[in-house]
């Protein structure tokens, strides 16, 4: 693990980075590696003059050219790959290059072209980035977590490869998902990329096509299941808690069977959370707030319906009704708000295989005696419409064009303003495009959608889409659970985060500006958040009691910024 310092040493309080390394090794660590704007002072001091090219660059030269090589790249996949390879080479010009260019490059790092760099991870894998954890080494979890490359860390992110977004079973390939999120985290809320750590538990796939390839660098094996994944799973903890204790945990596109089970499981123990569940559910509830706003539609008198019961859809809608409860209304009253329909139909207490997270919005059979049921004798998503003639309409099924034009344009006749939200991705995965909905729906959708899209022009207007991405919301939670000394995430948090959100909604002024804010403006989003969660998080007793604005001066020093800093050896 590598050691550092920094102090506050140089002129004028300056911080100055004291660093161990020196001659290729410097060059050679992501964290550190100026490249050609090393000072020829610091040239001389780590035994750098030979090594580079003789000019002392700026950071802007390197922007310049990196951007120039980044455009000529011919696919999305290339882009991906080559913004990868620099983060691998030059952390601080990689987060610089994505702060300057957010909007083009947020898609490349993430959502949607991150699924297809887990799909092909094997093939493209190039340098190592953060741990592998395979259940053939489980007695030795804790020796492995001490190969971490830097001792302190403030966020993991780990996952088990078996819910890639909408794409499944990748295995190993799913550590893009963890190194993903992290660098949202700094990106986005000013998270140290140097205390960030991904992780991803290796055991085994179910994947045909990856066990067949040759190239598949995982664990060849039937994924562990039952009892024998539990206990791994537990052994993975007690690491954790052994050597990272004040550590924040994200549980990341685990499967349904365990994403939620999990969750309940350690939520007590550790300080984590899951962001398909809790991290979906707060961006949606913005989402649905900000357009509850422009509708006119206060939250309590919302009539919702979500496509997709799994992780997500449950998730989603136990964060609508607990919002629900704190507006005002008992939890019977916003169990009825809810509607959930899943592949199936609707979901009634007669559904056979009910999970229990499920079975809290189950209507019962009597309530939709006499709707219209399908050829497999269940309730359609039309039907749910015609019937409930919800003011939202909200896609997490991973069911490409899910929502049918019957169903939008029924919608659209019963309610003036509908709110629609296709969040299942990749794009390749969404419920809707949004062109289609405005077209169906007169313009009068007000739209925004889990994957990218781009702004539609209607009617002489041009509408922007917003992305309702979790971005907007857990690196934020994260920066003020790191900031306040959080000992635990509770789901207030993310109401609180959600709420502050939906409070920089542009659509409230003009709805054609979108739901969300633009990408340019998140890091002053991120630091809003960050701050409400610290009051939260204290009001709760789970940090130490401060004053706002001690809270702001905290997350401010613990802001990361992409600039170069003086260095000194550490000798």
């Amino acid at each position: 693990m590598h050691d550092f310092s920094a102090d506050a040493d140089g002129p004028a309080g300056e911080e100055v980075l004291k660093i161990p390394l020196s001659g290729l090794a410097l060059l050679e660590n992501p964290m550190f590696n100026k490249g050609s704007a090393f000072t020829d002072d610091e040239r001389a001091e780590f035994g750098l003059h030979g090594l580079l090219p003789p000019h002392v660059g700026s950071i802007e030269e390197q922007l310049e050219r990196r951007y120039r090589d980044f455009r000529e790249k011919r696919t999305d996949l290339q882009q991906h790959v080559y913004l990868r390879d620099l983060q691998d080479r030059n952390e601080v010009l990689f987060y610089r290059l994505l702060s300057e260019h957010i909007a083009e490059m947020m898609p490349l790092i993430y959502t949607p072209v991150v699924g297809e760099a887990c799909r092909h991870f094997s093939r493209i894998y190039r340098r190592p980035r953060g741990l592998f954890l395979s259940a053939e080494r489980r007695d030795e979890l804790g020796s492995i977590l001490a190969n971490r490359p830097f001792r302190e860390v403030d966020i993991i992110v780990v996952t088990d490869g078996e819910r890639i977004l909408g794409l499944g079973d990748l295995g190993v390939g799913g550590m893009g998902i963890p190194v993903g999120k992290l660098s949202l985290y700094t990106l986005c809320g000013g998270i140290d990329p140097s205390r960030t750590l991904p992780i991803t538990l290796d055991v085994g796939t179910d994947n045909p096509e990856a066990l067949a390839d040759p190239l598949y660098l995982g664990w060849r094996h039937p994924r562990l299941r039952g009892r024998e994944y539990d206990d791994f799973i537990e052994s993975f903890v007690q690491a954790v808690q052994e050597a990272l204790p004040d550590a924040l945990l994200q549980w990341e596109d685990f499967a349904l069977p365990n994403a939620r089970r999990l969750l309940d499981r350690y939520r007590d123990r550790l300080c984590s959370f899951n962001d398909d569940i809790q991290g979906t559910a707060a961006v949606a509830l913005s989402a649905v707030m900000a357009a509850g706003e422009v509708a006119s539609v206060p939250l309590a008198e919302q009539r919702i319906v979500i496509l997709g019961a799994g992780s997500a859809g449950s998730g989603i809608a136990d964060g609508l009704v607990a919002a629900m409860v704190a507006e005002g209304l008992t939890e019977p009253l916003a169990l009825e708000r809810i509607w959930l329909v899943d592949r199936p139909g609707l979901l009634t207490d007669d559904t056979p295989g009910l999970r229990p997270f499920q079975m809290r919005f189950a209507k019962h059979r009597g309530r939709v005696q006499g709707w219209r049921r399908d050829e497999s004798g269940e309730i359609p998503l039309v039907e749910v419409v015609e019937q409930v003639r919800p003011t939202t309409l909200i896609g997490a099924s991973g069911q490409p064009g899910a929502f049918a034009e019957e169903a939008v344009r029924a919608m659209a006749r019963l309610v003036d303003r509908p709110t629609i939200l296709p969040l299942s991705n990749p794009t390749s995965r969404s419920e809707a495009t949004p062109a289609d909905l405005l077209a169906w729906t007169d313009g009068r959708a007000l739209v925004a959608t889990g994957s990218p899209f781009d702004d539609v022009s209607f009617r002489g207007r041009t509408v922007r889409i917003s992305q309702c991405n979790n971005a907007y919301v857990f690196p934020g939670v994260g920066m003020g659970v790191v900031a306040s000394g959080a000992r635990r995430v509770v789901d207030t948090m993310f109401l609180a985060a959600a709420r502050s959100l939906a409070d920089s909604s542009p659509g409230r002024s003009d709805p054609d500006l979108g739901l969300f804010p633009p990408w340019e403006g998140i890091e002053a989003v991120s630091r809003k958040i960050a701050v409400a969660v610290a009051v939260d998080a204290i009001r709760l007793g789970l940090a130490a009691p401060r004053p706002p604005d001690e809270l702001e001066r905290r997350v401010d020093a613990r802001w990361w910024r992409p600039r170069y800093r003086r260095m000194h050896r550490l000798r």
